[in-house]
């Protein structure tokens, strides 16, 4: 053998056994797809940055997103990928797709798609959450999804389209879904923002619809699930969210209902077991949120996790988490696929954590609960036309994270004197544990069920991280998320349902979500007192409550649900938890984000001394590490430490205790993300929201901290 290849083979060797030996392949330095990998685990076991040296962290780079399109944007959720040096991402209101030097920010190309009216009908609009990747180790390609709901595949290194997939780089996804798109391809609604997952050859995409507390019909799209080929955009399988005659769990939608009803789609993202070739799909609430009056029965598979085959689509097992839907508890982030030793037996397990702060732990192949998920008997409402479920599924093991009903000791008790105010507050509303039924809304009472752990509750659409070192789930959750659930019937002219949200004596809205009528293809919004295009209005998604913010617990105003301005309920307000999954436990939970100004600065506090609340929000995603779990704050704040803006901060994966801190100008509105490259460790995250337009920022130790 030649000398030189001699000495190549031996050092390939030493490097091999390097990385072999800290924990990093490859792929553990680079970040492939939107959860890191395909079993959502947002994991990589870098440790440059850790607790010693976090708050040294500077920006190395920045990229505004205000030019891709002809608006900023004011909602930017993506989580970048990195690949062989280089970043890729959506962002802007026009959802554009660009390629970055992973080193320097240097905008490498761009892509962007022009949709006119099909683009303005959109029902999720905007920059949408991210991207995918692919690659057979010679062709390298890049997967996003546009606002109507096209599926374009991209040459990672050109940005241009592959003309062989689809027709000339795209696939309509309004086309070959089993069903017709009403009322036609061009307004039917029914879109994606979600990142696609791609696992081997096969691109897997859900589908999401308007938000779903007043539709305008009981009738609507279906979310059917699709597998394509990555090379050829053909499509491969499909999955029917909502079983068609002669399919299992058709006969769960009484009265024919599974004919008509809609929505029960896979909005959030999708996790994938790659050598088991298992899908794990987490669906949505049917039509709609809060009156099911419509749909008898226990509508199968409304918020069940499904498993599916990669290669065929067909149905290996589901778990139904909530029988026959009425609180918008969406399963709303990505399954996590963890293995795990539970009393001496090796378990291929899968996490799914949601809104009503429960983790669902099943066997990933099997479908059994890990611990016993009981059924016990819930309250049955009185709301007119409603069918109940007599009993619902309730996990022994772990315990809930996060509230998930609103009880009396739940409310605000920084003074005698507010708490009774409080009580005085929710005496016209009806109370209780999780999944109590709403009411119909009366001017006399009850105006409606105060729910926590619903719509916009527990974990959203960040999802949790996962650590395999350890077998410990990191999830933040909304520990004050506060949502009235009222129902009032539908005037004809707004609906053809029996019922949908509202409130008694008040005219009925349409509740809006944030991404609809604000992307580029939209007309432009009026201009108004400080208004700012590409905003998106009322500050919820994905099955949040189209309610002010402070309604769901932070500031002031909405719904009257807050007590001399203060959150209704008592701190914390949101919360980072740990959870051992060989043991079912929570290991430790501490508040997460700064007191908000709201309640650091009332006057009827002046003088008390009251612990870090947290913040509450829903969107907030954490990132996992050798050492550190990372997340930035939701709400920008003022204080002695540090100017107006937010913080990014990380805490000690073991215990929770803060480490480090750096400052950002706005708040997290995408999940971090990290890589090394060229021998120096980079996190970045999307900031944007109120007057701020969307950014991504990238952090790094200073060069003399990698000496």
């Amino acid at each position: 053998m030649h000398r030189n290849r001699k000495m190549w083979i031996a050092a390939s060797l030493v490097c091999f056994a390097a990385l072999a030996q800290n924990g990093t392949g490859v792929k553990d330095v680079e970040w492939p797809s939107y959860a890191a990998d395909t079993r959502g685990s947002r994991y990589r076991p870098l440790d440059q940055v850790n607790a010693g040296n976090f708050s040294k962290l500077e920006v190395v780079w920045r990229f505004k997103t205000d030019s891709l399109g002809n608006r900023p944007e004011f909602k930017l959720e993506g989580t970048p990928l990195m690949v062989h040096g280089t970043i890729y991402a959506t962002g802007g209101s026009r959802r554009a797709a660009f390629a970055m030097d992973a080193a320097t920010g240097e905008l490498l190309w761009v892509h962007g798609e022009h949709e006119g009216e099909r683009g303005a009908a959109a029902p999720r609009q905007l920059s949408g959450r991210g991207l995918a990747y692919w690659t057979d180790g010679r062709e390298e390609r890049i997967l996003y999804t546009t606002p109507g709901y096209r599926l374009i595949a991209l040459d990672a290194k050109t940005g241009a389209l592959i003309p062989t997939f689809g027709k000339g780089g795209a696939v309509d996804l309004k086309l070959e879904d089993d069903q017709t798109i009403l009322p036609d391809l061009t307004t039917g609604e029914i879109g994606i923002q979600s990142a696609p997952v791609v696992a081997k050859d096969t691109i897997i995409i859900g589908a999401a619809f308007r938000e779903g507390m007043t539709p305008k019909s009981m009738r609507n799209n279906k979310g059917f699930v699709r597998g394509y080929d990555v090379r050829t955009g053909k499509r491969q399988w499909i999955f029917h969210t909502i079983p068609m005659k002669n399919e299992p769990g058709y006969e769960t939608w009484e009265n024919g209902s599974a004919e008509y009803t809609g929505n029960t789609g896979v909005w959030t993202q999708i996790s994938v077991d790659e050598e088991l070739g298992l899908v794990y799909l987490p669906v949505e609430t049917p039509t709609g949120d809060y009156y099911g009056g419509h749909r008898p029965g226990k509508n199968l598979y409304g918020e069940s996790l499904v498993c599916v085959d990669l290669k065929t689509g067909q149905r290996k097992w589901y778990f139904q988490l909530v029988h026959h839907p009425l609180w918008d508890m969406d399963i709303s982030s990505a399954p996590i696929l963890a293995d795990i030793n539970v009393d001496g037996r090796a378990i291929k397990a899968v996490a799914q954590p949601s809104k009503q702060g429960f983790l669902y732990v099943l066997d990933r192949v099997t479908g059994n609960p890990v611990w016993p998920i009981p059924e016990k008997p819930v309250e049955k409402g009185a709301v007119p036309g409603e069918w109940y479920s007599p009993t619902q599924p309730f996990p022994s093991k772990p315990p809930a994270y996060s509230r998930n009903g609103v009880f009396a000791e739940d409310l605000i008790d920084f003074t005698p004197a507010l708490h009774d105010q409080a009580q005085t507050l929710i005496a016209r509303y009806k109370i209780g544990p999780v999944f109590t039924p709403p009411v119909e809304s009366k001017v006399e009472g009850p105006i409606a069920t105060l729910t926590m752990g619903t719509a916009s509750g527990g974990t959203n659409w960040p999802g949790g991280s996962y650590d395999p070192e350890t077998h410990t789930v990191f999830a933040y959750a909304c520990n004050a998320c506060v949502t009235p659930i009222g129902l009032v019937k539908a005037p004809k002219e707004i609906s053809d349902m029996n019922y949908i949200q509202g409130t008694a004596g008040q005219p009925v809205r349409i509740a809006r979500g944030p991404g609809e009528n604000a992307g580029a293809d939209s007309p432009m919004p009026e201009r108004t007192g400080g208004g700012r295009g590409g905003r998106g209005g009322a500050a919820a998604t994905d099955g949040a409550a189209a309610a002010p913010a402070a309604a769901r617990g932070g500031g002031g105003g909405g719904f009257g649900l807050t007590v001399q301005g203060l959150p209704l309920v008592k701190p914390p307000y949101s919360t980072i938890s740990a959870i051992n999954l060989d043991r079912g436990e929570i290991v430790w939970r501490v508040p997460h984000g700064e007191t908000p100004d709201a309640v650091r600065n009332h006057p009827l506090l002046k003088g008390m001394n009251i612990p870090r609340t947290g913040q509450s929000g829903y969107n907030i995603g954490t990132l996992v590490t050798k050492s550190l779990v990372i997340a930035g704050d939701g709400q920008v704040t003022t204080t002695d430490e540090h100017p107006r803006g937010a913080m990014l901060r990380a805490y000690d994966k073991t215990n929770g205790k803060e480490v480090g801190a750096v400052w950002m100008p706005a708040p997290q509105s995408g999940s971090p993300m990290t890589y090394m490259l060229k021998g120096r460790q980079y996190i970045v995250v999307a900031v944007s929201g109120g007057p701020y337009s969307g950014e991504y920022i990238a952090f790094a130790l200073p060069p003399e901290e990698l000496k």
